[in-house]
């Protein structure tokens, strides 16, 4: 069975301060509960090792506050605000310690059980969100989890169009265990659990990511500002930071603008006959028993009449549109109120007092899924119009639709979307780690963006600065290679799955400080979140073992260096061969590519293994300009090298 895979789905501030080393001071009160300390810093929580330990939290306005571990003290005065930083002298590995905090005004705080090793922050989408209780094995997994010297903390959801200095939800840091590990993203346990095995030192992992997300939301303004081509809907989002309705109705202007350049009509004010109605019980589209929805991925227009008196119009109201799935843009009597997106979620919306009128009220929701279930799914007693007064008008039923074809697209999405705006899950989920030490991060994303790999390279290497910027020096990045996933080409062929594994290897090649985990087969092409997460744990800590510790061992299996004309054959030359090459169930390998210099002219062809070389047959095929290898949705590739790792999709040009 062929898969089409399509699109899936404040900044902390820190004031500076002088540092003082200091010995502890008498006149400071015994530690009493307060909340000195940034919620990052709590019980159980593992700082970095061998570098300086930035601490900081909030007190009395230009306060003396202490901050003490194991000895090692320092003194700072907070600002006007209260806002205060301190910088520990580093420490080698170890533990457990108290951290403790002091003011001069009598209010302190201690946390205990601290380790001290090294840090790593996981982010990305599905496939890092994903759970060990989803994975391979899952039970026994769990069972042996206990591990006092790995420690967890989970970011929950949260999206903010401006930068934040605190998380919206609290956050906690935890022991692995069977308790603790069974809902915490699979591969960033795997990768601790399977680094622990060479690298003897307690481990830090904090967990932030969001299924279906795009990777612009993980961006902030400023690094987003320096890709460019991001300039009108960063705008857009400062407005809607100042003032939410200002930006919905900006939106539904350029909403509406959209639609007129792909559309003749006008589907928000207009009550024609191609209103159909909408089967009840509302739920799926794909499940109505209509053709033309049964797998469609794309628009769908919804419309509900209602007649009210003057009493009811007269107030301001609520539209409770129940849940929907995935991003709606709404109306009320032609006028946009409100576009939202989720996963089967609520669309409550806040009418002004005007909105509604006496007699007959349009309510118009255009909804858009890329993937999946979509729709307006109620239910019924989750849907009406609740006035001033009190009164609830219900709003199940009755509702009629008009079909969307493809090929119109997908409109302009909010900048303030949650997957699939921008740097707004940043701002709330990654902005309040502030200058928090680690030693690493995992990043694992990327199907939310195969659709426009183009940009994905720049957008890649955007990240990476844009984060080291935040937590300081050249922090180490290993980019999870997205899996095999979708339909095995038969011939040679466009693929979007394959453009964004190749935008991944090259920001990597193009960064010193990154390296890549090849996990082109351990995916599974007939489900988006493979249950392996053992394997793509087992690379990452592999990938660290070589950029972050410095181990002789290669981070990602056969690398492809060049690429030479040799008469009627051309040479790939390979780096990060373990022993030799080796070809899987074949004397040869396979999933070689030759192309032309058009884009779409490209040919299987045959070819042989020497030690770290591979030879292309070029006969018969004229002027070509570039090598592919398994290239594809969910390629078929042999070529490993002794260690078992495989090569890795590339293309790369041929040197005449």
């Amino acid at each position: 069975m062929s898969i089409n895979p399509r699109r899936v789905l404040r900044r902390h501030f820190l004031q500076a301060a002088s540092l003082v080393i200091i010995a502890p001071l008498a006149s400071f009160a015994e530690p009493a509960p307060h909340p000195l300390l940034h919620e990052i810093f709590q019980d159980h929580a593992v700082l970095q090792r061998d570098q300086p330990i930035p601490v900081w939290g909030d007190s009395a306005a230009a306060d003396r506050v202490n901050v003490s571990i194991d000895a090692r003290t320092v003194e700072v005065r907070a600002d006007a605000a209260g806002h205060w930083r301190a910088q520990l002298p580093a420490m080698r590995a170890g533990g457990p310690y108290v951290l403790t905090v002091r003011t001069r005004s009598g209010a302190a705080q201690s946390i205990s059980d601290i380790l001290v090793g090294d840090v790593f922050l996981c982010s990305g989408q599905s496939n890092m969100e994903l759970p060990v209780a989803n994975t391979l094995n899952h039970a026994a997994e769990i069972a042996r989890s206990t591990n006092d010297r790995i420690r967890v903390l989970t970011v929950a959801h949260a999206t903010s169009p401006e930068p934040l200095a605190h998380f919206q939800e609290g956050v906690a840091w935890a022991a692995a265990g069977p308790e603790s590990i069974g809902n915490f993203s699979a591969v960033c346990y795997y990768f601790a659990r399977e680094l622990q095995k060479s690298v003897a030192v307690p481990i830090g992992l904090i967990h932030s990511s969001w299924g279906g997300s795009r990777i612009e939301p993980w961006i902030s303004e400023a690094g987003l500002r320096r890709v460019g081509g991001f300039e009108a809907a960063l705008e857009l989002l400062q407005v809607y930071a100042r003032d939410p309705k200002a930006g919905n109705d900006r939106l539904g202007e350029i909403w509406e603008h959209w639609w007129h350049e792909h559309a003749s009509s006008t589907p928000w004010t207009e009550s024609g006959a191609d209103w159909r109605e909408v089967p009840l019980p509302m739920r799926d589209w794909k499940t109505w028993g209509i053709a033309e929805l049964a797998h469609h991925d794309g628009m769908v227009w919804f419309r509900r009449d209602v007649t009210l008196t003057a009493a009811q119009a007269a107030g301001a109201a609520t539209l409770m549109l129940g849940g929907i799935d995935k991003v709606d843009e709404t109306w009320v009597n032609g006028k946009p109120i409100g576009n939202s997106f989720g996963y089967g979620t609520e669309r409550p919306y806040e009418l002004a007092r005007g909105a509604l009128h006496a007699g007959n009220n349009a309510i118009v929701v255009n909804v858009s899924s890329s993937c999946c279930a979509a729709g307006m799914y109620g239910p019924p007693d989750h849907m009406g119009l609740r006035f001033s007064d009190g009164e609830t008008m219900p709003l199940g039923g009755q509702w009629r639709y008009q079909f969307v074809p493809e090929s119109t697209g997908f409109p302009p999405r909010a900048p303030w979307q949650s997957v699939g705006g921008l740097t707004s899950i940043y701002n709330a989920m990654v902005a309040p780690l502030g200058a928090y030490g680690l030693r690493g991060v995992l990043w694992y994303q990327g199907e939310s963006n195969t659709e426009d790999a183009a940009q994905y390279q720049a957008l890649l290497s955007a990240l990476m600065g844009d984060w080291r910027r935040q937590f300081g020096g050249n922090l180490p990045y290993l980019i999870v290679e997205l899996p095999n996933f979708g339909a095995t080409p038969a011939a040679p062929s466009a693929s979007d799955w394959a453009n964004l594994r190749e935008a991944q290897r090259r920001a990597v090649l193009n960064d010193a400080h990154a390296a890549l985990a090849v996990t082109i087969d351990v995916g599974d092409a007939r489900q988006l979140h493979p249950p392996d997460k053992q394997s793509v744990g087992a690379r990452l800590a592999r990938a660290a073992r070589h950029l972050i510790y410095g181990e002789s061992v290669a981070a990602s299996g056969p690398v492809p260096r060049t690429a030479m004309r040799d008469g009627a054959r051309v040479v790939v030359s390979f780096d990060g061969v373990d022993g030799a090459l080796v070809a899987y169930s074949a004397n040869r390998p396979t999933a070689f590519e030759l192309c032309a210099a058009e884009q779409s002219s490209c040919h299987f062809v045959d070819a042989a293994l020497q030690t770290d070389r591979v030879t292309v047959d070029a006969a018969g095929i004229q002027n070509p300009t570039r090598v592919r290898f398994c290239w594809g949705d969910a390629p078929i590739c042999n070529l490993y090298d002794r260690s078992g790792l495989p090569a890795g999709p590339f293309e790369i040009a041929i040197q005449q």
